[in-house]
């Protein structure tokens, strides 16, 4: 058989063999594309469920801290009423009767000279689940920060499945009975397109 002929029937074989290696290797990556995609996406439910919850708790512990604003309120206008009226027993009584946070920013407030601004106004006036809901807001503040993230993770990888399905598609074009040329060029494509998805690939992170 001549040399050239030789060349004519090796040629084609290298570019099957590459088209195999690319295929086998593009569908193991969109099936990981795939399941990265999903773990994202059961990441970015589980953050928001937690924010959710989070949220519940921030404004359940927010009634708690005004409904304990408003009791003191009550007890602090019956001693401002009975101090108007001179009667210094029952203003007493009253006092004896003030909540352990309010006491606090009262005696801060008697401290201070009693001044025209009250005892609420006082750094030291935290009703109990001020602190709490502060701290689930901030918490479901986060957890919705972390499922907005995770989706876009997930999408990131959905978008990388589509890019090596094009890799598939081309190589799959390459082995048509096509043009030598056009088979080449379709190949080469499919090799570029598939090494630039790799690097990408590569930057994202990865959750098992």
């Amino acid at each position: 058989m001549p040399e050239g002929s030789s060349h004519g029937t090796h040629s084609p074989d290298v570019r099957d063999i590459v088209a195999v290696v690319l295929l086998s290797a593009m569908a193991v990556l969109t099936a990981w594309c795939g399941f990265q995609a999903s773990k994202w996406g059961g990441e970015m439910s589980i953050a928001f469920s937690q924010a959710s919850s989070a949220r519940v708790q921030a404004t359940n512990f927010d009634g708690q801290a005004r409904d304990q604003r408003q009791f003191d309120l009550t007890v602090y206008a019956s001693w401002v009423e009975a101090k108007a009226a001179g009667e210094d027993e029952l203003a007493a009584f009253i006092e004896e009767r003030f909540q352990p946070d309010f006491r606090v920013a009262f005696d801060a407030w008697q401290a201070q000279g009693a001044d025209e601004g009250g005892p609420f106004v006082q750094d030291e006036y935290v009703p109990t689940g001020t602190t709490e809901a502060a701290e689930y807001s901030a918490r479901a503040d986060e957890k919705f920060a972390e499922a907005l993230e995770s989706n876009q993770r997930g999408d990131n990888y959905s978008l990388l499945t589509v890019l090596f399905a094009l890799v598939l598609f081309l190589t799959a074009m390459s082995q048509r009975n096509i043009a030598a040329w056009a088979s080449r060029v379709f190949l080469g494509l499919a090799m570029i397109v598939g090494l630039v998805g790799i690097v990408i690939l590569l930057t994202f992170p990865i959750k098992i």
